[in-house]
């Protein structure tokens, strides 16, 4: 059994507000043609921030989740790179161009970043013993 110190008040504050933004992330997935990928991916991750702000996450777990995320955007990190040798950096801002696919693929890399960091987040909060 693990054992942990509570969740202060401002740390459960911060977790509702990635929770939100993480349920925000998954619901604009759902337009593109792998949106249940995409919206399960950041729906788990908003999950594991709700019920990690009122009770303990297991390490294990989220250690994992942290793993299969970083697994995942390694297949995303030629194209991110591809993107870091382009010079038009604002492209990432507009629509997705199919003779472009690093513009993709440097969003689902960012987006993998940013959940695992929110996972990451999770683990630092708890303090596990």
């Amino acid at each position: 059994m693990n054992h942990f110190e509570s969740v202060s008040k401002q740390n459960k504050i911060k977790n509702l507000i990635l929770f939100i933004l993480f349920v925000i992330f998954a619901v604009l997935q759902l337009n593109d043609p792998d949106g249940k990928l995409w919206f399960s991916i950041y729906f788990i991750v908003s999950l594991i921030c709700l019920y990690n702000t009122f009770k303990p996450v297991p390490k294990s777990i989220l250690i994992l989740s942290i793993i299969a995320l970083m697994s995942y955007s390694v297949f995303h990190f030629s194209l991110f790179i591809d993107y870091l040798n382009t010079e038009n950096k604002e492209e990432i801002f507009g629509e997705m161009v199919y003779d472009k696919p690093y513009l993709e693929g440097t969003r689902e890399f960012i987006g993998l970043l940013l959940a695992a960091l929110g996972i990451m987040y999770q683990i630092k909060i708890r303090k596990f013993k």
